[in-house]
């Protein structure tokens, strides 16, 4: 059965690992890849990445991406959504910690900005407007 928008909403802004989508190459299937992201219901959602990877550059030539979000448990449930890029900036410190703690438990949070910071390099901050949404609840097993 179809989610609702407040129940999508709500299950996009729990932090799951998505699956990031964006057309490549010619010849090439699209490019799908596991990201991070953050989200907060009835607003847009931002990734960040390096600015000289190739899941960036074909971000910024196609314009658009999705993201494919599910879990198992308590139900299958999963929400797709795919819009357009309406900025792309520089990442800060405080994207990097509010991205982290997001996903990690709190006593991991500075070891791995701080791993982040000497190892990654400069990152972008590429923000997504909602634009279309899949999204289904399947039931128990």
């Amino acid at each position: 059965m179809a989610l609702s928008r407040e129940e999508r909403e709500k299950f996009l802004a729990e932090p799951h690992v998505a699956a990031l989508a964006v057309d490549a190459e010619e010849g090439r299937a699209p490019l799908t890849v596991p990201i991070w992201y953050q989200y907060a219901p009835g607003g847009d959602i931002w990734i960040m990445t390096g600015p000289d990877t190739r899941k960036n550059h074909l971000i910024q030539a196609a314009g658009r991406f999705s993201l494919l979000i599910d879990r198992l448990e308590p139900t299958i449930r999963y929400v797709s959504v795919e819009g357009p890029v309406i900025d792309t900036t520089p990442a800060t410190h405080d994207h990097l910690r509010e991205l982290s703690a997001r996903y990690l438990p709190p006593e991991k949070v500075d070891g791995y900005i701080d791993f982040a910071e000497k190892n990654h390099g400069e990152q972008v901050i590429i923000r997504m407007r909602p634009e279309r949404w899949v999204s289904s609840d399947l039931g128990t097993v």
